[in-house]
C-alpha cells in the first residue's frame, strides 16, 4: 500500500523534482518506508511515490519503477494474482528483475494495453507513463478501494492518492465546491467525481483515464460493471458450496504477505466469517483486533470474544470514550473531503491498535452489499408491498403518523412519519429518504435564502435514484443494492477504510469485495439474499451455519457506529453549540443560525435523535476551518 503523485505540463513550462517532492511529503503517511521521483527527459512529466513495503521488501520494489526502458509506473495497491500472471508472461518472453506485483502490471500493459485491467485481481490505482508514445494511462480498481484524485486545466494535469498533495501546487487555487456540500448533507459523503474542492475530481471506481501529453486531451472510460441480470438457478446447497469455496479462495489470496498480518473483528457475521477462514488456512493463531464502547447498545466486544475463543485467535481490544472527539480535527484533515460517517472514529482506533502489531489487516467490508444485509432493504421492500393499500394510507395512516410524531416526539414515530410521507414519491426517491441525513424538506428549513437559491436546480436525490436504472435487475429492491454498491460503497466505506488505515500506515484488505466473488454473488437470485421481508443475508447465513456460532449468526445487526446521540446530549453538548453557533460558522452564509439552534435544542429536549445531523454539521464546519480559514 502506497501513495502516488504526478504532474504533467502541456506547455513549455517544466516540472521540477521539488514539485513532486512537495506532493510526496504531503502523503508521506501512506508510505513511510521509501520514496522516489521520476522526471521525463523533456521534464514535462513528473511522477512521485511513497512506499509501504508489503510484497518484495528489497530495493528492487522501489518506485517509480521502469520497464523495458520505456514505461514508468507509480502504483498503489495489491495485485493478488500477480504470480500466476508473471508465470504466463515469462513463457511469452517477458523478463522480470523483481518479485513485485508492480512489474507484472507493466508487462501486462506492454502486452495488452488498456485491456491489462481485465487481467488484474486486486485493489489498485496507478499511472503508467509511456515515454515512447508520450501518453499517461491511469486507472482505479473495480470497487474503488484505492483513491485517485486529479486536477486538469489547459496547461497541466496533476494527480495524487490524496488531494492534500494537489493542494501543495501553486497552480491550483483552493475554492469550496458548494454543490458537493449540498450532496454531502444528504448522503453523508461527497459522491464521485466531486471532492468538495472546485475543479478537483476523484476518478470513479472501475474507470480509467488516458492522457495524450502532447495535446492535453483526456479520455475517461468505464471498464467494468457488476451485472445483476444473469441469475443462476442452483439449489441452496450448491450455492452454499460455491459461496464458501470462492470466499475462502479470496481470503487465501489476501493472506499473501511478506509482513505480519491480522484481521479486524467486530463480532458481526462478515468479519467473523473472514477470521474463521483465515484460521482454517493459517498454521499460527490469527491476530484479531476489536473496538468497543461503554454504551452497551454499541458494544459488540462480547461477540468478538466468542469468535476469538472459537478460532483461538490472538485477540486485542480497546474501549472508545467520548474524549475521542479530540481526534476529530485530525480525522477531518485526513479525510480531506466533507465526510460524516461517524464510524470513521472507531475505524481509526481499530486501525491504530492493529498497526501496533501487524502491517496488513483483513476486514469484513462488502458482506452487506453482496448479500443485502442492510435494514433499509427490508424497509424498501415493505414500502413496495405497501403501495397496494396507498388510498387507505393517504386517508388514515399518513394523518395518524403525523399526529403520533407530533405527540410523542420520539425517533421511532419521527421515522414512521418520514416513511409515510415518502410513499407519495417515486420508489427510487423513497429509498433516498430512508438512507439520507438531511431530507430535501430539512434542507429547505436549514439553508439561508442565498444558499437555497444557489442550489434550487440541484437535486441530491438524483445522485442515487439515477443509479437504479443501471443495475440490469428488474427487482426494485436489488436496484437499491446496486445503487449502494456504486455510490455508498466506494465513496463512503472504501474511503473510510483507505483513509483510516493509511493514516497509520496499515494496509486493509477486503475479501468480500474480490471482483470474482462479486460477480458470483450477483448471479444469486435476490430471494435467497433477502428472504421474505426481514430475513437478510439468508444464503450467506446458511453457508456459514456450520462455521459461525448461532448466537453470533442470528443476533440483531448493530453496525459499526458510535453513541453520538448520547454524546451530543451530554459530554459533547457544549462543544456542538460552540462550534455550530459561532460567528465564524454563521458567517459562511450556508445555514440559518435559528434553524441550527432549533435542531440542537430539539436533539437535547426531545427523544428524537438528530445526532447524525449534528455530526455532519460539526465535521463540515471543522472541514472549512481546516482547509479554508
Amino acid at each position: 500500500m502506497c501513495g502516488i503523485t504526478g504532474k504533467i505540463s502541456f506547455t513549455e513550462k517544466r516540472v521540477s523534482v521539488a514539485d513532486i517532492e512537495r506532493m510526496n511529503q504531503a502523503i508521506r503517511h501512506r508510505g513511510p518506508d521509501d520514496g522516489g521521483v521520476y522526471l521525463s527527459p523533456d521534464k514535462k512529466v513528473g511522477l512521485g511515490h511513497r512506499r509501504l513495503s508489503i510484497i518484495d521488501l528489497s530495493p528492487l520494489g522501489h518506485q517509480p519503477m521502469r520497464y523495458m526502458d520505456r514505461y514508468e509506473i507509480v502504483f498503489n495497491g495489491e495485485i493478488y494474482n500477480f504470480e500466476d500472471k508473471r508465470s504466463l508472461l515469462k513463457k511469452e518472453g517477458y523478463v522480470f528483475r523483481s518479485k513485485s506485483d508492480t512489474e507484472v502490471i507493466l508487462a501486462l500493459y506492454d502486452k495488452y494495453g488498456k485491456e491489462c485491467l481485465d487481467h488484474l485481481r486486486g485493489m489498485f490505482s496507478f499511472a503508467i507513463y509511456d515515454e515512447q508514445e508520450e501518453t499517461l494511462f491511469c486507472a482505479r480498481d473495480r470497487v474503488g478501494k484505492k483513491p485517485f484524485k486529479y486536477y486538469i486545466d489547459n496547461s497541466l494535469f496533476i494527480f495524487a492518492s490524496e488531494l492534500k498533495a494537489i493542494l501543495t501546487q501553486p497552480e491550483y487555487r483552493k475554492e469550496p465546491d458548494y454543490t458537493a456540500i449540498h450532496h454531502y448533507l444528504t448522503l453523508q459523503y461527497v459522491p464521485a467525481p466531486l471532492t468538495g474542492f472546485k475543479n478537483i475530481q476523484k476518478l470513479e471506481a472501475a474507470h480509467y483515464l488516458f492522457l495524450d501529453v502532447k495535446t492535453g486531451k483526456l479520455e475517461k472510460k468505464r471498464y467494468w460493471k457488476l451485472d445483476y441480470s444473469k441469475k443462476l438457478n442452483l439449489s441452496e446447497n450448491e450455492w452454499k458450496k460455491r459461496i464458501i469455496n470462492k470466499l475462502e479462495e479470496s481470503v487465501k489470496l489476501r493472506m499473501i504477505s511478506d509482513v505480519p498480518i491480522g484481521a479486524f473483528l467486530s463480532g458481526g457475521i462478515d468479519s467473523s466469517a473472514i477470521v474463521a477462514l483465515m484460521a482454517k488456512n493459517s498454521k499460527t493463531p490469527i491476530k484479531t483486533f476489536s473496538i468497543g464502547f461503554e454504551d452497551e447498545k454499541f458494544n459488540e466486544l462480547k461477540f468478538a470474544k466468542t469468535i476469538s475463543k472459537k478460532f483461538r485467535t490472538d485477540h486485542t481490544e480497546f474501549i472508545v470514550k467520548p474524549d475521542a472527539i479530540d481526534l476529530l480535527p485530525m480525522l477531518v484533515r485526513q479525510y480531506e473531503e466533507p465526510y460524516a460517517d461517524s464510524s470513521a472514529l472507531p475505524t481509526y482506533y481499530v486501525a491504530k491498535l492493529t498497526r501496533e502489531h501487524v502491517t496488513v489487516a483483513l476486514n469484513g467490508d462488502g458482506g452487506d452489499e453482496n448479500f443485502a444485509g442492510y435494514g433499509r432493504y427490508s424497509v424498501h421492500k415493505f414500502a413496495l408491498l405497501y403501495d397496494k393499500i396507498l388510498p387507505f394510507h393517504k386517508l388514515v395512516v399518513l394523518p395518524l403518523a403525523k399526529l403520533a410524531a407530533h405527540l410523542f416526539q420520539t425517533t421511532f414515530f419521527d421515522r414512521v412519519h418520514r416513511f409515510a410521507r415518502s410513499l407519495s414519491k417515486p420508489y427510487s426517491y423513497r429509498y433516498v429518504d430512508y438512507i439520507c441525513y438531511f431530507t430535501n424538506e430539512m434542507k429547505a428549513e436549514l439553508y439561508t435564502d442565498d444558499f437555497k437559491e444557489q442550489m434550487k436546480d440541484c437535486d441530491s436525490y438524483t445522485v442515487i435514484s439515477e443509479r437504479f436504472k443501471e443495475s440490469g435487475s428488474s427487482n426494485q429492491v436489488e436496484q437499491a443494492v446496486y445503487a449502494d454498491f456504486t455510490s455508498y460503497l466506494p465513496s463512503d466505506l472504501m474511503t473510510k477504510v483507505d483513509i483510516d488505515t493509511m493514516a497509520v500506515s496499515l494496509e486493509g484488505r477486503s475479501p468480500f469485495l474480490d471482483h470474482e466473488f462479486l460477480e458470483l454473488t450477483a448471479k444469486i437470485p435476490f430471494s435467497l439474499k433477502l428472504k421474505g421481508l426481514n430475513n437478510k443475508k439468508y444464503i450467506l447465513k446458511k453457508a456459514l451455519e456450520n462455521i459461525i456460532p448461532h448466537e453470533v449468526m442470528y443476533r440483531p445487526k448493530m453496525g459499526f457506529g458510535i453513541p453520538i446521540h448520547s454524546w451530543f446530549r451530554n459530554e459533547l453538548k457544549e462543544y456542538s453549540y460552540k462550534i455550530l453557533l459561532s460567528d465564524k460558522a454563521v458567517s459562511r452564509g450556508l445555514f440559518q443560525k435559528d434553524a441550527i439552534k432549533k435542531l440542537l435544542n430539539k436533539h437535547v429536549s426531545s427523544k428524537i435523535d438528530f445526532g447524525y445531523h449534528i455530526w455532519a454539521l460539526v465535521t463540515l464546519e471543522l472541514w472549512f476551518e481546516e482547509y479554508f480559514d
